[in-house]
């Protein structure tokens, strides 16, 4: 496969110099940033994560800040879920929508205050979707992307690591909920989050000035943990079921396709641009959605465009992530399937590239 030529417009992270020094083998572009791919290997990765403890350069995952008197009437426009109940220190995973109901983001709404927020995205151009909002609706709010640059520490000793360089009270966070910790005379926000199965924390560091020595400290105080430079895994992702915005959903899907409707309460989120179209979506019902499916046979080549999926003779939808899972002996994915063939223990084939596979609809994700 060709190389993507770096240039100055795909940018550096805080945390560049160390990736590079821990010996990143590729990269992804996501946001216009370098994310990073795999380390040693892929599998080899998949194994530490669920091992030992990792540090993930996740500064991809841009903020989208919104400050001022209506930020919070902003942030329940975005998105179908009711936020009322919302307190500062919370974290909620939160569909964005458009007017028809599709999906344009799937982020973390981070509340700071009642009117300071931050919106922790996916892959796509949400920020010019919220300014113009803002615009339109002339609201008094500043919509901006702050100097933030999320960092990852993920695995089973992740609890141990925070602890050594942040103290004993990080322990103390709940699950997608923050606090504010010092780190060199700055307050960063930490919180018990992160884009795996295998718990551990996002710390959004502010300030592109102490990545390198926040980095620098994690490994100095984790080198007995063997604490390792990671990212993202695809193997753990599809076996968690954590869906990937861009590949597995985009604005042709709504969240209710998605899995996500437990996210949307659209009788009482009054305000969102999409409501009224997922009200209709919420009645009647969605006629496809997220399924995992587990593919028979060796280990099936990578998925880097949507596999079509058959039953009973006709197309009834498409994988659009898949690859060997070494845990469980089977090729894990993910697809968006039609209501006819849903439903778990269904027999399907999946045209990949390697030709025509049997597969079955599973009733759960792995992990």
């Amino acid at each position: 496969m060709p190389q993507i030529s770096l240039s100055r417009r795909l940018r550096r992270t805080p945390f560049s110099d160390g990736v590079e020094a821990a010996g990143v083998k590729g990269y992804t572009v996501y946001n216009r940033m370098l994310l990073p791919t795999v380390f040693e290997s892929v599998e080899a990765d998949y194994r530490h994560l669920k091992t030992h403890v990792q540090v993930w350069d996740v500064s991809c995952e841009r903020q989208v800040e919104l400050r001022g008197p209506d930020a919070a009437r902003l942030m329940q426009m975005l998105t179908p879920r009711d936020l009322r109940g919302m307190l500062p220190g919370q974290c909620y995973y939160v569909p964005i929508v458009d007017e028809t109901g599709g999906m344009l983001n799937d982020p973390v709404a981070v509340k700071l205050a009642d009117d300071r927020w931050w919106i922790s995205i996916a892959d796509s151009d949400l920020l010019l979707w919220v300014k113009g909002l803002a615009n339109g609706y002339r609201l008094d709010v500043l919509v901006d992307e702050p100097d933030v640059s999320p960092l990852a520490v993920q695995g089973p000793k992740s609890d141990d690591l925070m602890a050594r360089v942040f103290g004993d009270r990080v322990r103390d966070i709940r699950f997608f909920k923050f606090d504010m910790f010092q780190f060199e005379g700055r307050d960063l926000a930490i919180a018990r989050s992160g884009y795996s199965k295998q718990g551990g924390f996002e710390i959004y560091v502010e300030g592109s000035d102490i990545g390198m020595p926040l980095w620098n400290a994690l490994f100095d105080a984790g080198e007995d943990l063997q604490v390792r430079a990671g990212c993202p895994n695809l193997i753990e992702r599809i076996e968690g079921g954590l869906l990937s915005y861009g590949n597995d959903m985009t604005d042709d899907n709504t969240p209710h396709e998605c899995g996500l409707g437990k996210f949307c309460n659209t009788h009482t989120a009054i305000g969102c641009i999409g409501r009224d179209a997922l009200l209709r979506v919420a009645k009647e019902g969605p006629v496809q959605q997220i399924r995992p499916i587990a593919i028979e046979g060796d280990a099936v080549p990578p998925c880097d465009r949507p596999w079509p999926v058959y039953g009973d003779g006709k197309r009834v939808g498409q994988v659009t992530s898949a690859t060997w899972s070494p845990d469980f002996q089977t090729n894990v994915s993910i697809g968006m399937l039609r209501l006819s063939h849903w439903d778990p223990g269904t027999q399907v084939e999946v045209e990949t590239p390697s030709g025509m596979r049997t597969a079955i609809v599973q009733d759960k994700f792995w992990i």
